[in-house]
C-alpha cells in the first residue's frame, strides 16, 4: 500500500501542547453532553455532581494521555495505517464483517487472553464484563441522560426516561424492577469474583509474582474490590439495617469511586481506552499479509510485508536510529535468520583476529 502522506511528519505544536488542547477539548464535549442529555440540567441529580466532576476530570485525563500515547511515532503510524486500511472503498464491506469477527473474538469473548491462561481469563472475563455493566448504569445515571420518577396517578409504577424521551414504565415488585434497581449489585458481584480469581492467581503463580507492581497489578484490584464492596453494602444497610451507616457509606463509595476515575487515565485502567485502537493492527497484518512481500538481501526469502519494512524504517528515522548500510541497503532489509548469521560471522572474526594478535605477541 502506498500511503497519501507521511503520518510521521514532524508536528507543529509541542507534545504537552497537543495533548492540553485534546484534554480540554474530550472535557468540554463531555460537559456539553452532560448539559444536552440531561436537557440543561433539568434532569440532573445534584447528588451525583461529585460523580459527574470526577467523570469530566477523568476526560481530561483521558484525553490528555491518549494524545500524548499517539505522538508515539510507532503508535501513530500504526493509527494511521489502520484507518487507512479499515476505510479503503473497495474493502470496506469486507472490513467491517472482519471488525464485527475481531470485537466478538477479542471484547466479547476475549479469547486473546483465554489462549494463554484459563484462569487469568476468568479472572479478566468477570472483571470487564462487571465494569462495563456498572459504566453503563451509573455514567448515564451521573450525566441526567437516564431518570426514573413515579406515574402520577400509580406510586407503585415507576416511569424510565432517556434524555427526555419516555421508555417505558414497570410495576415495583416485580422481577423486572428488582433487576433494573440491582443491577450494579449484579455487577459488584461480577467485579468481586474477578478480584477473587485474579488474586488467587497472582497469589498460587510464582512467574506474576516476580514481575507484579502494585501500583500496576495490586492497586487496580484494591480499588474494584473498594467500590464493590461498599456498593453492596449500601444495599445491605437499605434492605436488612433499617439504613443504618447508609450516610457514611455513601460517601465512603462516593470516595472510592472518585479516586478511581481520577487514576483512571493514569493507571493500568488506561489500557481500556488503548484496546479498541490495537484492533487496528489485526488489519494492518491482514493487509499485509496481502501485499507485496519484502526479500532479504542476503539469501532472498520473503520474511516480511513490504509495507511493515518501509514503515519500520520511516519509524526508525523519526525516531534518530540511523540503520542505514553501504550500497543503499538498509539493516532491516535483512531477515532475522541472516542477522544472527552475521553476527555469529562478525563474533568468529573477532575472536579469530584476537587469537591471531595472541599468537604475533
Amino acid at each position: 500500500m502506498t500511503p497519501t502522506k507521511n503520518p510521521l511528519r514532524q508536528p507543529r505544536l509541542s507534545d504537552a501542547t497537543h495533548a492540553m488542547f485534546w484534554g480540554l477539548a474530550t472535557a468540554s464535549l463531555l460537559i456539553l453532553g452532560i448539559l444536552t442529555g440531561s436537557r440543561g440540567l433539568r434532569d440532573f441529580d445534584p447528588a451525583l455532581v461529585s460523580y459527574a466532576g470526577a467523570a469530566v476530570l477523568s476526560g481530561f485525563g483521558i484525553g490528555y494521555r491518549y494524545a500524548m500515547w499517539l505522538r508515539r511515532p510507532p503508535t501513530r503510524l500504526y493509527w494511521y495505517r489502520g484507518w487507512q486500511i479499515f476505510l479503503a472503498p473497495q474493502k470496506l464491506l469486507s472490513n467491517l464483517a472482519h471488525l464485527a469477527r475481531i470485537v466478538w473474538n477479542t471484547i466479547v469473548l476475549q479469547r486473546f487472553i483465554e489462549r494463554r491462561s484459563h484462569l487469568r481469563w476468568t479472572a479478566h472475563w468477570f472483571l470487564a464484563w462487571g465494569c462495563i455493566l456498572a459504566a453503563a448504569v451509573t455514567f448515564p445515571l451521573s450525566f441526567g441522560w437516564i431518570r426514573f420518577e413515579t406515574a402520577r396517578a400509580n406510586q407503585e409504577i415507576y416511569r424510565a426516561f432517556m434524555f427526555g424521551i419516555p421508555l417505558g414504565s414497570f410495576h415495583l415488585g416485580t422481577p423486572f424492577a428488582e433487576l433494573t434497581f440491582d443491577i450494579l449489585d449484579v455487577a459488584a458481584v461480577m467485579v468481586l469474583i474477578g478480584v477473587f480469581f485474579a488474586l488467587w492467581r497472582r497469589g498460587h503463580d510464582h512467574g506474576a509474582w516476580s514481575v507484579q507492581q502494585f501500583s500496576d497489578d495490586m492497586l487496580p484490584l484494591i480499588l474494584l474490590f473498594a467500590i464493590s464492596i461498599t456498593g453492596l453494602f449500601l444495599t445491605i444497610s437499605t434492605h436488612l439495617m433499617q439504613g443504618i451507616y447508609y450516610g457514611f457509606l455513601s460517601q465512603l463509595h462516593a470516595v472510592t469511586v472518585i479516586f478511581t476515575l481520577l487514576y483512571l487515565p493514569f493507571g493500568k485502567f488506561f489500557h481500556i481506552f488503548q484496546r479498541p485502537a490495537q484492533l487496528g493492527v489485526n488489519f494492518y497484518k491482514q493487509a499485509g499479509a496481502a501485499g507485496p512481500q519484502a526479500r532479504c538481501h542476503r539469501c532472498g526469502q520473503e520474511f516480511a510485508s513490504r509495507m511493515h519494512i518501509d514503515d519500520l524504517k520511516s519509524v526508525q528515522a523519526a525516531l534518530g536510529i540511523q540503520y542505514q548500510l553501504a550500497h543503499g541497503m538498509h539493516y532491516q532489509d535483512i531477515c532475522p535468520a541472516c542477522r544472527r548469521k552475521n553476527l555469529a560471522l562478525t563474533q568468529d572474526g573477532l575472536w579469530k583476529s584476537h587469537d591471531n594478535r595472541l599468537r604475533g605477541n
